[in-house]
């Protein structure tokens, strides 16, 4: 099974309207078979810069392939990458200022400094 992934792997990338199969190059599938080793399946923030960065660069190449075309079923899944979507943060409204409060922390420091 390892040399079958070796030789002919694909990477499988969980997109919101489905799986999507990245085509390798053979040192491309070496690096992937070892990060994947003893997991079918990994959430892309726990991979390496190096590797987050090579799926970016694949994906924007767009290596795609199909495997509903025949024969490409067969290609085993080195591993899945689970892409997903960045969480959206709400801003907090911005808080108005108290003017009183810091003329009151100037008068008490003057106070205990006389004190």
């Amino acid at each position: 099974m390892w040399i079958e992934k070796l030789a002919h792997g694909v990477l499988e990338l969980d997109t919101p309207i489905g799986p999507r199969y990245l085509q390798l190059n053979f040192c491309e599938r070496a690096l992937l078979l070892w990060t994947f080793r003893n997991f079918s399946s990994l959430p892309q923030e726990v991979l390496r810069t190096s590797e987050r960065r090579l799926i970016d660069r694949l994906w924007n190449e767009e290596r795609f392939v199909s495997r509903s075309v025949v024969g490409a079923s067969e290609q085993p899944v080195i591993g899945r990458v689970e892409r997903r979507a960045m969480a959206t943060i709400k801003s907090m409204p911005k808080r108005k200022p108290v003017a009183s409060t810091s003329a009151t922390l100037a008068e008490e420091g003057r106070q205990a400094i006389s004190a």
